[in-house]
Parts: structure tokens; C-alpha cells; sequence
């Protein structure tokens, strides 16, 4: 109890508060501009927090993560677009009801939901710092090492289809990541004579150029669409009660968000579709699921906006990412100090649960909020997309250049801009290179403090955590080989040909079929015809 009086101490801060609700209401309508983002806003905001307390900064970059999802939700039901791309689930059953005229009913319910999965997941991680308090401390340079390689696993593994690109994106993120003073014995690596690249390249040059400046880039060549706003019928009220109908639903949707967002590299897609598939299972009417289900939208909705809260937790437990908003929430630690980690849970324990306790009451101003606006929320879907990309490249840039002062971080920054607005373009994944990038240098510095104890390398993985986290990395690695494996082995020709013959067979005894049932139909109606004729 003293330690929640001691956390909203830290919150009771006009400072704060502000940053809470600025971060709650911007976050809402970002959320609500296709196009745009939560990565995108933050990315262009981490410049000015650098000059803030650390719970100031990290309180508003929260406000922006945690609410920009309810605001996506907005354009998704409405106009079919989602504000967010983890709001395209939404959009499944959401727009289907505003076709119906229930367009306010799907909003209440997503708001419901939403406020939902975020409580839900608040009160869990309350409840479960104090055991994350004993476990911290058990990760020790070896543990943290295979944290973070088991986070890239799992980033590559997340990319189905495209493994290789995010395999090879992951190690291009690394690679970036060793240019400037090795940390060992601060000589430089990858300068090629350059003065002005013995500091390295910023992460936050990198971050602005692959999600800033490249969406700006893609908004400047899009062409803007005609919206139509449908009407809409029924109380922004009333999907609170009609959530209390499924609490099955809403329950399991939470749940998985709050586990997969605990797992670095899952995320929101993951939790959205395992939710969204189990009650579609569970579900009494599976049929209507992508045509108006009220449980569709519950599952997507109280999934996604179960992870923000979860997605802290290898961040302030371990100090590892697990995806790139997190990433950029890491740097605002460093530039204060603050350091992510076992120490962090046993030295600030205070200042994690302020920040929990941010995400209860942000979760609160946001539906708050959304209630009363969201009539006029819905038109920032009709801002032109080219002047959105103007907004979006003029702030990177003054962004960018306040950090050092340099006009070369401009144009590293412009540089990644176009790398991001390719991997667009060829809709390839951009995460994998943020989180190489980190997680690489995280595993270079604890891999060389691991080697420096142990005398052979079994002895790396004596202790039971990482002899765990090893066993979960070989498990994933061979059963993704497996799959791809099979996936892809040579087919056998005679059941290929077995196959191919019986639907050939089908398909003839189908068409024979139609032909005498069309045989019939005409001579009946010819019969008809004479029938009528005498």
C-alpha cells in the first residue's frame, strides 16, 4: 500500500498530469488519421522529451501509445480505414454494422472493449511486479544476452512468409548498430576514416528516417479519397451494457493480449487474430464473425489494447524491446540515466508503479474523452494526405536537427527515410531493423561480460534460467525449420496426380450434371410451351 501512495505521489505532479492528458488527447487523434501512427508521433516527439524529467516524457510517450489504438478504431468503423494498421480487424466487423446503421453501437462497443483490455491488463502487471521484483534479479548478463536473442527470434519467426527478409533486415539492424567506438576497447569499427561517424549512428536519426520520413514520403505520393460519413443511430452508452452479455469473450481477448504482449517481438497482430479465432470458436453464431459480430469486435478491440501496458514489461524487467515503440521508449531512459533492467525493480519500484498507474488513469481520460468528441474526431480522416506529409517532413527535420545540432544527422535521417519508403513500397517489415539495432548492441556488451566468466561454453548455460530460455530458442528454431521444411519439400507426383484426377472427375461429373439437369429444364418448358400452344 505505501508503494501505491508513494507512485501517485510521483503522479500528483501538474508537470505530469499534463503530459497524461496532452499525451491521451493527441494520441486519440493521431489514432484517428489513417496514415499516421503511433510510431510516427512518438518517433517525432523523442527529440522534445529528452529535455523532460524522465516520468514526464516516458507519461506522455505512453499517452500516446496506449490511446492512439482507440482512436484508430474511429475511421475503422466508420469509413472501413483503419487509423492504425493494428485496427484492420476492426474493420471486419465494424464497418458492417455502420452499413446497418449501428455505426454508433460498434463504436461503444470498441470503446468498451478497449477500456477492457487496457484495465485488465493495468491489474494484472500491478499485481504481478511484486514476483517480476524476485525474478529480476535472477537475470544475470547470460540470461539477459539469450532474452534478447530469443526477442530477434521471435521477431523473424513473427514475419511468416517473409523470414528471410526479417532475417536479413534484423542483421542489417545489427550491423548499423556496431558503426562508432566498440565498447570494449573504444577503438572504431565501420568509420571508414569519417569523424563524424566515431559516435555511431543515432537511433533516433534512424527511428525518424524508417517511420517518420518514410510516411511522410508515402503520404506525399497518395492520392487523397472521397470520404462519406453513413448515419449512424444509438447511444455511445450502450455497448457497456452489451459487453456484459460476453464476458467470455472479452475476458480470453485480454488475457491473450496481456501474454502476448509480455513476449518480445509478438505484439498486437498476434494477439488480435488468436483472439479474434478463439471466439470465433467459442462463438454460439460463428457465421456472422466478419459480418457484424458484436464478438468480433470485442476480441479485436480488448486484444490489442491489452498489449501497450503488457509490452513494458521485458522493457522495465530486462531491458529489452519487444517492438519498436518500446525501442524508442528505451532511449528516453538512457538520455535520463534510468536504466531498464533487474536494478530498476529493486532500486524504483515506485516510479514502475507510477508509471502502471499512468495507464489505469490514461485508459479512463481516454474514454472520457472519446464520449464526448467523437462526432468531430471522425473529419481528421478527411485532412489531405499531402499536407499531412508536408507536416510530418517539416517536424522530422526540425526534430532531427535538434538533437545535435547537425546538419549530417539530416540527411542520415533522409537517407533511412527513403530505405523505410522503399520497404513500404515492397511491403516489407521495418521493425526487425529497430529492434536488430538495439537488441544488437544489448547482446554484444552482456555476450562479452557472459565470456568473461565461464571456461567452457556449456558453462554458459549452467544456471536454470538461461538453460530455459536456450531450450525455448532450440524449440522455436526447429519447429519453425520444421514447418518451413514442410511447407516446402518436393510433392509426391502419384498422390499429386491421384489428387489432380479425382477433381478432374469431380469437375466432369459436375458439368455432366448440369448438362441433363439443363436437358430436363428444356424439354419440360418445351412440353409447356406445346401444352399451352394446343
Amino acid at each position: 500500500m505505501d508503494l501505491i501512495f508513494s507512485a501517485i505521489d510521483v503522479l500528483a505532479r501538474w508537470d505530469v498530469m499534463l503530459a497524461l492528458l496532452v499525451g491521451a488527447v493527441g494520441g486519440v487523434a493521431i489514432g484517428a488519421i489513417p496514415g499516421v501512427g503511433p510510431a510516427v508521433a512518438i518517433a517525432i516527439l523523442l527529440p522534445a522529451t529528452f529535455s523532460m524529467d524522465p516520468i514526464v516524457g516516458l507519461t506522455l510517450l505512453l499517452g500516446i501509445y496506449g490511446s492512439s489504438m482507440y482512436g484508430g478504431s474511429i475511421p475503422a468503423i466508420l469509413i472501413n480505414t483503419p487509423g492504425t494498421a493494428v485496427n484492420a480487424l476492426t474493420t471486419y466487423d465494424g464497418f458492417p454494422m455502420t452499413l446497418r446503421g449501428e455505426g454508433r453501437r460498434a463504436l461503444s462497443l470498441a470503446y468498451s472493449a478497449s477500456f477492457l483490455g487496457g484495465l485488465f491488463s493495468v491489474i494484472c502487471l500491478i499485481f504481478l511486479s511484486p514476483v517480476l521484483a524476485k525474478i529480476a534479479p535472477m537475470f544475470g548478463s547470460r540470461e539477459i544476452f539469450l532474452a534478447a536473442l530469443l526477442g530477434l527470434v521471435l521477431v523473424v519467426v513473427a514475419h511468416k512468409g517473409q523470414m528471410a527478409i526479417a532475417a536479413a533486415l534484423a542483421g542489417f539492424g545489427i550491423l548499423i548498430g556496431t558503426v562508432g567506438l566498440e565498447p570494449a576497447a573504444y577503438t572504431r569499427r565501420f568509420t571508414f576514416g569519417q569523424s563524424w561517424l566515431a559516435g555511431g549512428l543515432d537511433l533516433i536519426v534512424v527511428v525518424l528516417g524508417l517511420f517518420a520520413l518514410s510516411q511522410a514520403f508515402l503520404l506525399l505520393t497518395m492520392d487523397d479519397e472521397k470520404i462519406r460519413l453513413p448515419r449512424s443511430r444509438g447511444s455511445l452508452f450502450q455497448g457497456f451494457r452489451e459487453l456484459a452479455r460476453h464476458p467470455r469473450v472479452a475476458a480470453i481477448s485480454a488475457s491473450f493480449g496481456v501474454v502476448m504482449g509480455m513476449v518480445p517481438g509478438v505484439g498486437e497482430f498476434t494477439a488480435q487474430f488468436m483472439s479474434y479465432t478463439s471466439a470465433r470458436k467459442l462463438s454460439k453464431n460463428p457465421k456472422a464473425f466478419g459480418h457484424g459480430s458484436s464478438e468480433g469486435l470485442i476480441a479485436s478491440e480488448a486484444a490489442n489494447n491489452a498489449v501497450p501496458a503488457a509490452a513494458m514489461i521485458p522493457l522495465l524487467a530486462l531491458g529489452i524491446p519487444g517492438e519498436a515503440l518500446t525501442a524508442m521508449m528505451l532511449s528516453v531512459f538512457y538520455v535520463h540515466n534510468v536504466v531498464p533492467g533487474p536494478g530498476l525493480f529493486q532500486n524504483d519500484m515506485d516510479f514502475v508503479v507510477a508509471l502502471y498507474i499512468a495507464l489505469l488513469v490514461l485508459n479512463v481520460i481516454v474514454v472520457g474523452f472519446l464520449l464526448v468528441s467523437t462526432g468531430w474526431l471522425v473529419h481528421l480522416a478527411r485532412i489531405p494526405n499531402r499536407f499531412l506529409g508536408m507536416c510530418i517532413l517539416l517536424l522530422s527535420f526540425v526534430g532531427v536537427y535538434s538533437i545535435r545540432n547537425s546538419t549530417m544527422d539530416c540527411i542520415i535521417a533522409a537517407v533511412f527515410g527513403l530505405l523505410g519508403f522503399v520497404l513500404k513500397r515492397l511491403n516489407m517489415p521495418i521493425v526487425p531493423i529497430i529492434l536488430g539495432m538495439v537488441l544488437g548492441g544489448i547482446m554484444e556488451v552482456k555476450l562479452r561480460a557472459s565470456l568473461a566468466r565461464v571456461k567452457t561454453p556449456l558453462d554458459f548455460i549452467d544456471r536454470p534460467i538461461a538453460f530455459l530460455l536456450f531450450c525455448v530458442i532450440l524449440i522455436i528454431l526447429g519447429s519453425t525449420i520444421w514447418r518451413v521444411w514442410r511447407e516446402w519439400r518436393p510433392v509426391d507426383r502419384r498422390s499429386m496426380q491421384k489428387k489432380a484426377s479425382n477433381t478432374f472427375a469431380k469437375r466432369i461429373s459436375g458439368r455432366s450434371h448440369r448438362h441433363f439437369e439443363n436437358r430436363k429444364k428444356q424439354q419440360r418448358r418445351r412440353r409447356f410451351y406445346d401444352h399451352v400452344g394446343s
